[in-house]
């Protein structure tokens, strides 16, 4: 029995009818020789599972909500009831795709079973293959989950993973008594940190203050965000779309101008939001603000569990210039981070932990039902995620995958998320949105190209093909 941290409850307690807080991995395969049977695919699954702890752990509420929920090794692990399989419509390309993992991810997981799905996607062009793992976000974030990819996927297509040191060991459910016990044991120890925290927390402050009084860059604040057709409260319904761009082009852009590969991503997604809203009749007068999630805690490979801090940085879309748009964003990004060091990477996910369930539950579920998201600005447009995936091809089930993408959730009032999910020599990224605000995310993705031809340009390089 292990008890979920605070930040990976606060996914749970966010949760809503609208608000879903699954993440998304999809990866295209090549088409398997000889042809793979659904039955192989449950085979090969339950091969690796000894290798993923966290998806045969269930959640367990506390009573009275008195502590987050503990996991436990669910004593009625069932595989095939996370296991599913559709096909794509004719004729299978990647926008038919789309679709299908657009649908996967309108729906929620069911809290009574471990929180995870693997879809297989059939009748793909080409005879191609898709695997859609939707797993909730409580369970692992970004790094898990690249550590999970990794720690399940072979290097060649004719290795076995290794077999189990252990059988599987379930248990049984703790009694109600017995979880009240644990909350009131853990909640004690919890309170004897809060003076150091506050200490912490405290010190960052002034720090913070002490460097904008100085003068110069700072991250925009929480609730200075402009208007955009995304902004509002959420349906349940998601649009997704994919797309690739050559990460040797993406580095050539970052050499040109020194910059980091983040700065060139954000100004990549600045320039497309900017063509999108200018292709509606819409103009962008002041900076549009991206969330942006950053991994925190130590560099140990971890298989489950949330280290997140987050910072808010400008995306210049309204500047017309690729180049000036590039250059913009990077002083607002390095702002911003220097602003997080100093308040400190931990201190959110540290307070966190005093996160109170119920009642934080209930006014997100509130908050959504009357649609208050509609009354005041967003805290930012829109979340962009930037994370660091295989440098060299996997296999799985014996078939190389030839395409990765990634995306997490959306938020009550931010209808939008673009996550960049690098893979051998291409960067893939992952659109999703509330399909009411942006019923089509084919022409952003498209819009990514484009930037990146205006930026490559500039750089001195020819576009890509």
């Amino acid at each position: 029995m292990q008890r979920l941290s605070g930040q990976d409850a606060y996914f749970l307690y966010k949760e809503t009818p609208t608000v879903h807080q699954h993440t998304l991995k999809v990866a295209v395969c090549m088409p398997p020789v000889p042809e793979l049977a659904f039955e192989q695919v449950v085979k090969n699954v339950e091969k690796h599972l000894h290798l993923l702890p966290a998806l045969r752990r269930r959640l367990v509420r506390v009573p009275f909500g008195f502590h987050h929920p503990v996991w436990i090794e669910d004593p009625e692990f069932d595989l095939e009831l996370h296991l599913r399989r559709v096909g794509a419509p004719r004729p299978g390309g990647s926008r038919e795709l789309d679709e299908v993992v657009a649908e996967i991810a309108s729906h929620p997981l069911d809290r009574a079973h471990p929180l995870w799905e693997l879809w297989l996607v059939e009748g793909l062009a080409g005879g191609r293959i898709a695997y859609v793992f939707k797993m909730h976000h409580c369970v692992a974030d970004g790094v898990a989950a690249a550590a999970m990819i990794d720690a399940s996927a072979a290097r060649s297509a004719d290795l076995e993973p290794a077999s189990p040191a252990a059988p599987f060991a379930p248990e049984p459910v703790p009694s109600a008594w017995r979880l009240l016990a644990d909350a009131l044991r853990d909640h004690l120890r919890q309170a004897l940190r809060i003076p150091a925290l506050l200490a912490r927390s405290v010190r960052g402050m002034r720090a913070l203050r002490a460097r904008r009084a100085q003068g110069g860059p700072a991250a925009p604040a929480l609730f200075d965000t402009p208007a955009t057709p995304w902004n509002r409260a959420l349906s349940a319904r998601r649009s997704f779309a994919s797309t690739q761009l050559p990460l040797a082009a993406v580095k050539q852009v970052k050499e040109a101008f020194g910059v980091t590969l983040n700065d060139v991503a954000l100004a990549l997604v600045a320039g497309a939001l900017r063509r999108q809203l200018a292709a509606q009749g819409i103009r962008i007068e002041r900076p549009l603000v991206a969330s942006v999630p950053v991994s925190v805690g130590d560099a140990a490979p971890r298989l489950f569990g949330n280290r997140i801090g987050y910072f808010q940085t400008a995306l210049r879309s309204d500047l017309a210039d690729a180049e000036e748009r590039l250059r913009a964003t990077r002083v607002s990004t390095e702002a911003a981070k220097q602003e997080l060091a100093l308040l400190g990477r931990e201190v959110m996910s540290d307070w966190m932990e005093y996160l109170p369930g119920l009642p934080y539950t209930a006014l997100r579920r509130l908050h959504s039902h009357f649609r208050l998201a509609e009354l005041y600005p967003s805290p930012s447009n829109l979340i962009v995620s930037n994370v660091p995936g295989p440098r060299e091809s996997l296999y799985w089930s014996g078939t190389r995958l030839e395409e990765l993408y990634s995306v997490g959730p959306l938020a009550e009032g931010i209808g939008l998320n673009l996550t960049m999910w690098s893979y051998c020599d291409q960067l893939g990224f992952g659109l999703l949105a509330c399909r009411k605000a942006i019923p089509a995310l084919a022409e952003l993705a498209d819009a990514l190209h484009a930037e990146l031809e205006e930026l490559l340009a500039a750089a001195g390089g020819a576009a890509p093909r």
